[in-house]
């Protein structure tokens, strides 16, 4: 390649007193310096023949084994999310939505994994071409940036939802507290959980309000007793009576299958003023509770009438008239 001499104009070769065409012919040696040059047609081929066999030799060997080792990762994922598939269709889940959440979690990480493994193996064969992965992955990181700054919040509700899944922190069915509300759990997705209370009302909790979980209903529930009765009443007494009661309940078909384990009688809890808690602790089925604490309640009271025991409670006084006589008064406590 010639270098053309230093002048003013364009390149050195323009001056104002030759035309453009001069300037043109001057300036195409520079120029067809930098295109390679083929002296016929065979010569083309000869060249596009050996960068096919380089590539062949060193490219497509390596393009070969990153799809082997994509095909291969994305079948395990299938393989494993298969059998969690399977398993939440066993007997062994008796929950139907347990099941379903669990199907739907199966399906979330395959295509999450899928994905991500398409996406490296994508990256890897541009590589080879030589074409810079670089910048597009900083544009893919920029707005992934932008989109989590924007939405961060949606993204932290589906995070905590599927940690929730995946610990099974909580079923449909079962009494919690999450963010400051008590009640059951009716539904639950990857975003949200649906609680009904005591009154009826529905709350509708986003996930990544969810900080601490108390579940209520995890495995066994245990109901805490405080049985009230008079200061004066036999202690030895009462406690044996509330062991009769929480025998019969025990032994009763209809309740044997709602209660754990035996009812226990600890004593006396509390002494306040003139009257004395005994302490009754059940375990129960969980959400069973309730219906065991009612019937407890219903017992007792029907046995210490029976049986003439006087309940626990503030002190009273009677002012009863003696004979008509102005200004007496009988008084009792």
């Amino acid at each position: 390649m010639r270098l053309l001499p230093q002048s003013s104009g364009c390149f050195g070769c323009y001056n104002p007193g030759l035309g453009y065409d001069m300037c043109l012919m001057r300036l195409s040696p520079f120029l067809l310096g930098f295109v390679p040059q083929w002296n016929s047609l065979s010569d083309v081929l000869h060249q596009s023949r050996s960068d096919l066999f380089e590539f062949l030799r060193t490219g497509a060997p390596k393009i070969l084994v990153i799809l082997i080792v994509a095909f291969v990762l994305i079948r395990l994922l299938r393989l494993a999310t298969k059998r969690v598939k399977a398993y939440s269709g066993s007997k062994a889940i008796p929950s139907r939505m347990r099941a379903q959440q669990l199907a739907t979690l199966s399906d979330v990480i395959y295509a999450t994994g899928a994905v991500a493994v398409a996406f490296v193996a994508i990256a890897q064969i541009l590589a080879i071409f030589d074409i810079n992965v670089g910048p597009l992955i900083a544009s893919a990181g920029i707005v992934g940036l932008a989109i989590g700054f924007g939405a961060q919040t949606l993204v932290k509700d589906v995070i905590n939802g599927f940690f929730v899944l995946l610990e099974n922190q909580y079923d449909v069915g079962d009494t919690v507290k999450l963010a400051g509300v008590q009640g059951s759990v009716e539904q639950m997705t990857l975003r949200t959980t649906m609680l009904r209370d005591a009154d009826g009302t529905v709350h509708i909790i986003p996930n990544s309000q969810i900080t601490v979980v108390s579940n209520l209903t995890r495995d066994w529930s245990q109901v805490s007793l405080h049985i009230s009765v008079a200061y004066s009443e036999n202690s030895d007494r009462v406690v044996t009576l509330l062991r009769e009661v929480g025998s019969g309940l025990w032994n009763e078909a209809e309740f044997r299958d709602q209660i754990v384990s035996q009812p226990e009688i600890p004593g006396i809890e509390r002494i306040s003023g003139n009257e004395v808690d005994y302490l009754m602790l059940v375990k129960t089925r969980p959400g069973k509770q309730y219906a065991v604490t009612r019937e407890l309640r219903r017992r007792i009271k029907d046995c210490f009438e029976k049986n003439n025991i006087q309940p626990g409670g503030p002190a009273r006084m009677y002012v009863v008239d003696v004979g008509g006589v102005p200004g007496q008064a009988t008084k009792s406590a």
